[in-house]
């Protein structure tokens, strides 16, 4: 069953001109745990602050000795000169470990250079009919998806129901007021392989692990909101409104602002709702995973023409577009590399997962939006990069399967190849900033690092990992990858960072 998630309404370190030796200070003590012999508590792990390192063996030097500050797991390492070619620094780069969300920036490679920066998808309305001088569609009208993680309210006002209620009204403004025939969907972009390998049972309820269809809709997660009513009863809507799910509704409005609600989910989509809401609650929200990313998305699009005046007689059902379908009406989406820059800056996973299986359809749709297709896909490209492809390898294109493989020497390859390709603006662009946005905004503040350091971010219960690019003192661009697979997870983390921090601070004499 999937887990409702309530949402409310509602000095840098100065350095000296010699190089610093790397300074510690230890950690406030903790309360001591209670244990059998005081010898079984966990040692404590000093701070570490970034060193200016001048010149290559210095920086190899310090980067070593941070690295042993975690007590456990396995590290791959690499950094290299983006301007002067040489490689600055290595600990088993060809190791293969889990990379969690810098996964990503495979797939924003493979997607750049399969469609370019400025690339839209389409998501359609066909007809299968000839349309009469009333209005009446004498047939079914289609939805077809076009694999765009994008067709959400996210770039669109009007919120969830915004790119429905576009589509529906384009149909009305093509002449078609009654439809004699079906709703269809066609999620035949992609295969019906709805959750990658490697996705753990308990990720399937959030989020972060919605569902993957090529005909996909508010990055398929489903709003309940409740609020409340004039009279007695609650009321409750689906965001976006939607006929292939069933909302029972038992909730009674009552005085005060308080809220006393639950809700529950069968395995057939219907949603039931029941408890209490204050009359100056406001409204409540809760979200579900859609279990069905394609007829939810094919009967939001009738919901949207039964909101826009159009009559529709026969059922909602999902099928492939017919052959002598005529477009009605299209949404395109936002350009590749503004959606490219929302998934790496908010590591948004269901963008990576769709833009992974359209790298392997391409622009021509030549191929279906699999899996294996996708890992054809990224060896060819990654041929063209010229790493070693067996080093690689995607069971999907966001990270959060634990059958990821990849090895620090491959990413920094592919930075170095994004670096220097004509989408490389856009790559760089995308990445979050140290201490100012994304995923890093909180991350190395009030240290070189900040506004200068960009790369991606990735977190798993045993993975940290962070691979991008930052500009040293003397002008020259490093691209690093940093990847940790263990158990030792703050330490890690803290490490990456100060190793990050070091790398802005470092110069060659």
């Amino acid at each position: 069953m999937a887990i409702a998630l309530p949402v409310n309404s509602a000095s840098a370190q100065k350095t000296s001109k010699k190089r610093k030796k790397v300074a510690v200070v230890q950690n406030h003590r903790r309360k001591p745990s209670r244990s059998r012999s005081p010898k079984a508590a966990s040692p404590i792990t000093p701070v570490a602050h970034y060193t200016s390192p001048r010149s290559a063996s210095a920086l190899a030097s310090d980067l070593g000795i941070f690295l042993e500050r975690t007590r456990s797991g396995q590290w791959g390492v690499m950094i290299t000169s983006v301007s002067r070619g040489d490689t600055l620094f290595s600990r088993n780069p060809g190791l293969e470990l889990r990379p969690a969300s810098t996964m990503k920036l495979f797939t924003t490679g493979l997607a750049f250079d399969r469609f370019g920066p400025e690339y839209q998808f389409s998501t359609d309305v066909l007809r299968d009919g000839p349309v009469s001088s009333d209005g009446t569609l004498q047939g079914n009208i289609i939805l077809r998806g076009d694999g765009d993680p994008s067709l959400s309210g996210r770039f669109l006002d009007g919120g969830p129901n915004a790119p429905m209620a576009m589509l529906a009204q384009r149909v009305v403004a093509a002449g078609i007021k009654h439809v004699t025939g079906d709703v269809i969907g066609d999620a035949t972009a992609f295969d019906n392989s709805l959750v990658p390998d490697g996705w753990l049972t308990r990720y399937l309820g959030a989020g972060y692990a919605a569902r993957v269809s090529g005909l996909s809709l508010n990055e398929n997660i489903v709003w309940v909101a409740v609020s409340p009513g004039s009279g007695s009863h609650a009321e409750v809507a689906l965001e976006p409104m939607t006929t292939a799910m069933t909302v029972i509704n038992k909730a009674r409005t009552v005085g005060g602002r308080g809220a006393n609600l639950r809700m529950s989910k069968k395995s057939d989509g219907t949603i039931t709702v029941t408890g209490t809401i204050g009359r100056q609650a406001g409204t409540r929200r809760y979200s579900y995973v859609v279990d069905d990313p394609a007829m939810f998305a094919t009967g939001a699009l009738r919901a949207a023409l039964q909101a826009a005046g159009v009559t529709i007689k026969g059922s909602t059902r999902l099928a492939p577009t017919p052959a002598k379908a005529v477009k009605v009406a299209s949404l395109p989406s936002p350009t590749l590399a503004r959606m490219v820059s929302a998934m790496n800056r908010e590591s948004i996973n269901h963008y990576a997962e769709l833009l992974f299986r359209d790298g392997a359809r391409g622009p021509q749709h030549t191929m279906q939006g699999t899996v294996a297709n996708g890992n054809h896909a990224m060896h060819q490209f990654f041929a063209r990069v010229g790493a070693d492809t067996s080093t690689i390898y995607n069971a999907d294109g966001s990270g959060l399967s634990v059958d990821d493989r990849l090895t620090a020497r491959s990413m920094v390859q592919l930075l170095d190849y994004a670096h220097n390709a004509s989408w490389g603006p856009e790559f760089h662009a995308s990445l979050p900033v140290a201490g100012e946005s994304g995923t890093q905004r909180t991350r190395m503040k009030g240290s070189p690092a900040q506004g200068n350091l960009h790369a991606k971010t990735g977190t798993t219960n045993d993975v940290i990992a962070l691979a991008g690019y930052v500009t040293a003192t003397d002008g020259e661009v490093l691209a690093f990858s940093f990847l940790y697979n263990g158990s030792d997870r703050w330490n890690a983390k803290s490490t990456i960072d100060v190793m990050g921090e070091t790398l802005a601070s470092f110069g060659r004499d």
